[in-house]
């Protein structure tokens, strides 16, 4: 089966070693493209297929992955299935960092530069594009970079859109991460899942959508944690009668009955993952508490601007 949707794009898979973390991103000039072009599945691997796509390479390909094959065995299969090889690009990267990419020659006379490069532990790859310096890059800024696995792949979106990325522009971008256990309450393995489907920053907004993504779906770093003494307590009332979840004295005591409000608050708040008991404070909540309200409850100037409000799931 082949598709009707055709695309200049440049997408980068990676793979964390240390802890075994795969993902994918993408940036395109074409609306959706999250839809499209990632796939993947935890402790099996990750696929991008783009150009004149076949989306059957993403589910097929982590199908044969699954069934044993390298990344290499599952393109040439997946090529001999496919009349219209030569107008496909898509690449492959399984759990233990091996990948294998496909340019098809048709690709190279369209507008703009087709092709890819291979880095330690990722591969980038792209059609319609202002240079081999976009996937260079890309792979340099994963390469150099320390961060997760999630930050890496953007910083390798960032670092190809400033080497000249898709020749058209930019209109969407997604973000796809796998991790066993690693998504929402550990109930799956959507470590992060985001998808930018039409807007004229798409990277950037891939880049703040994964920051309000830390905070309601990760759990607490143990790092980040700190006891809820005399002080905290008078601010974290603060910022909860100003939020009408506490009609008490603002003083320093923190009971049974403050931590009760205090975790109705952050559900409230959608720091879902954040709700450790009441005895804990989180940083990072009081952190992202103080750039919303203001530190106390006191709203700071301009704190709500650029906020979206999201509700948790269900």
């Amino acid at each position: 089966m082949t598709s009707g949707w055709e695309q200049m794009t440049y997408s980068i898979l990676g793979w964390d070693a240390a802890i075994g973390d795969l993902g994918v991103a993408v940036q395109s000039k074409f609306p959706g493209v999250g839809s499209l072009v990632p796939y993947g599945k935890a402790d099996i691997g990750v696929v991008a297929t783009q150009g004149f796509g076949n989306p059957r390479h993403g589910t097929v390909g982590l199908t044969l992955l699954r069934c044993g094959a390298t990344p290499q065995q599952a393109v040439d299969v997946l090529l001999r299935g496919d009349p219209k090889g030569g107008q496909r690009q898509f690449a492959l990267l399984d759990r233990i960092g091996r990948t294998a990419v496909h340019t098809g020659a048709a690709l190279r006379s369209w507008d703009g530069w087709a092709g890819s490069r291979v880095g330690r532990h990722c591969v980038a790859l792209g059609n319609g594009l202002a240079g081999n310096a976009v996937v260079d890059q890309m792979v340099r800024a994963f390469e150099h970079s320390r961060a997760t696995l999630a930050e890496r792949l953007m910083a390798g979106l960032e670092a190809g859109q400033r080497a000249g990325g898709d020749i058209r522009g930019q209109q969407s971008a997604a973000l796809l991460v796998l991790r066993r256990n690693g998504g929402y309450g550990s109930l799956d393995d959507r470590h992060v899942a985001i998808s930018i489907y039409d807007h004229d920053q798409p990277i950037a907004e891939l880049v703040r959508c994964y920051a309000l993504h830390r905070l309601s779906y990760f759990p607490s770093e143990p790092s980040q944690l700190v006891p809820i003494g005399p002080e905290l307590a008078v601010e974290l009332k603060g910022i909860m009668a100003a939020r009408g979840f506490y009609q008490g004295e603002v003083d320093d005591h923190w009971n049974a009955a403050v931590r009760q409000r205090w975790e109705l608050f952050l559900g409230s708040e959608n720091y879902d993952n954040r709700i450790n008991g009441g005895e804990m404070l989180d940083l990072e909540v009081l952190s992202d508490l103080r750039r919303k309200y203001g530190q106390g409850g006191s709203p700071a100037p301009g704190a709500h601007e650029g906020n979206v409000s999201t509700a948790g799931p269900a």
